[in-house]
């Protein structure tokens, strides 16, 4: 491996995980300030659930790149806010299906808005050329690494 790879590894490894941290970072704030208690990680459960009621507990820890350990943690903490509850598969007593409660419902259109809030202050000055660009290139990274047979 020559050192010009690896800087360009390390290009998108350290420069994208810090855009990320930096736009989450900044989502938070925002939803703190809206006087929104949930986390990012809470966010992206519920996000998935506006789309799709009733998913199952593996489900949304495929859709959320979350293990099982982690997608239990997540549920529980927005169960005991009110946000969302389990119920036992009539197929299946072993699978959990995840429902949005009546609380939950409200706040989707709130962080919509939060989150287009946030993308706009981090892609201020970036033309939609260098975005879709942008986009290409990581869907690109990503495909190649989902094609390969990694496991």
């Amino acid at each position: 491996m020559s050192n010009n790879q690896f800087k360009r590894g390390e290009l998108y490894s350290v420069i994208n995980g810090m855009a990320t941290t930096a736009v989450a970072r900044r989502l938070q704030k925002n939803y703190r300030q809206a006087g929104l208690e949930i986390t990012i990680e809470q966010w992206s459960v519920l996000y998935h659930l506006w789309k799709e009621d009733g998913l199952s507990q593996q489900e949304l820890g495929i859709r959320t790149f979350r293990d099982k350990a982690s997608i239990t943690r997540l549920i529980d903490n927005l169960e005991r806010l009110s946000l969302v509850t389990r119920v036992a598969s009539k197929e299946d007593r072993r699978i959990n299906l995840v429902y949005l409660t009546d609380a939950a419902k409200p706040l989707q259109q709130l962080t919509y808005e939060l989150a287009n809030q946030t993308m706009n202050e981090a892609l201020h000055n970036i033309t939609k050329e260098e975005i879709e660009i942008v986009k290409n290139v990581f869907q690109r990274v990503y495909d190649n690494l989902m094609n390969k047979d990694l496991i």
